[in-house]
């Protein structure tokens, strides 16, 4: 039998009644903690709960499962996280091979510190995007650029988890997160991060000294966040009541502001450049063909192309905006080789 408990977001304080009695009854408890930390208060008062044997569950060990699986064939066991136990996406895959190995699984579930972050800071749940994580390796950072870029692209905010190591017992600091968007943003150029940039970082949620401080990055960077572990969130399109309750539930350092406002599609920035570029090669092109009826008929086409890319990409067609362009480009393309003329001039 294998129990999936979570001990919501306070510790000892926050786990469910339910699971109380599960645990004092558990031969065994694997309490995993890398997902978040437990503090050693948090940790006495958690194992005087529990009768039977427990175990620190690192992440590897979860991750290969059969030690716990195979004690579950026999044993009562319990898997005890933090949160909610199936947030972390490995506590999912070890119910499934349980069940495929016939092991009966049970679950508790619990709050969990990104749906109450969320909530605590005045946001609106629907309008969260796809999460990213943020590790100390720069190179790492281009993922979660582009997530962000998607989601306030879609006007939804991103919740950014920064790296915990367990073993070294590191986190991410906020502010190394911020320069490190930042610098991803000069490699990219997609206009999605920069000094401006509205964001919150969330502190410690459901502890008595948790903080939700919001402002621009370039005034964030100025702050010592305390304790960890913290999470930053991006905003993507505010609501008047998201900004509202910003700025009573946390502190705001500046007002709030519209991200995505300053965030265009690529397929937008791509038209902006190179409209302008194929339209005046085009017009440039023409001077060659005056008096010359056999090849009017493709600057016409040329100019046709051009319209139409404008016209796809305002109807939300960018796709096929983009093909337009490149057509148009093609035939302005060849009527310079006619010419002997450089394609690249």
């Amino acid at each position: 039998m294998l129990w999936f408990i979570g001990l919501g977001i306070s510790g000892s304080k926050s786990i469910p009644s339910e699971a109380v009695e599960i645990l004092s009854q558990a031969d065994i408890v694997y309490l995993e903690q890398f997902t978040s930390p437990i503090s050693k208060s948090d940790l006495a008062k958690i194992k005087k709960m529990i009768k039977g044997e427990v175990k620190l569950a690192k992440r590897w060990l979860v991750e290969d499962g059969n030690e716990i699986l195979q004690n579950a064939k026999k044993k009562k066991v319990v898997l005890l996280s933090y949160g909610d136990p199936y947030i972390a996406t490995t506590h999912i895959e070890l119910r499934t091979r349980a069940i495929e190995e016939k092991i009966k699984t049970y679950s508790v579930h619990a709050s969990s510190s990104l749906t109450s972050m969320i909530g605590e800071c005045g946001l609106h749940f629907y309008k969260v995007g796809r999460i990213a994580t943020i590790m100390s390796e720069m190179k790492s950072l281009t993922t979660p650029y582009y997530i962000i870029y998607k989601n306030i692209i879609e006007g939804n905010h991103t919740v950014l988890l920064l790296e915990y190591n367990q073993d070294k017992e590191f986190f991410l600091d906020p502010k190394d997160a911020f320069f490190g968007l930042i610098e991803t943003e000069k490699c990219q150029n997609r206009n999605v991060i920069c000094e401006s940039t509205y964001a919150i970082v969330a502190s410690r949620i459901g502890f008595k000294d948790q903080s939700i401080i919001s402002g621009k990055i370039s005034n964030l960077c100025k702050r010592d966040f305390g304790k960890p572990p913290h999470t930053i969130i991006i905003t993507g399109r505010l609501h008047f009541t998201e900004s509202d309750a910003l700025k009573i539930l946390g502190k705001c350092i500046d007002e709030p502001t519209d991200n995505s406002d300053r965030t265009k599609k690529i397929s937008k920035q791509m038209m902006q450049k190179y409209v302008p570029i194929v339209r005046n090669a085009l017009e440039e092109v023409r001077s060659y063909y005056k008096g010359q009826k056999e090849y009017q008929g493709i600057l016409e086409n040329a100019e046709l192309y051009i319209q139409d890319a404008e016209k796809f990409l305002e109807d939300g067609l960018d796709e096929v905006a983009i093909l337009s362009i490149g057509y148009a480009d093609g035939l302005v393309d060849a009527l310079r080789l006619a010419k002997g003329l450089d394609p690249k001039m």
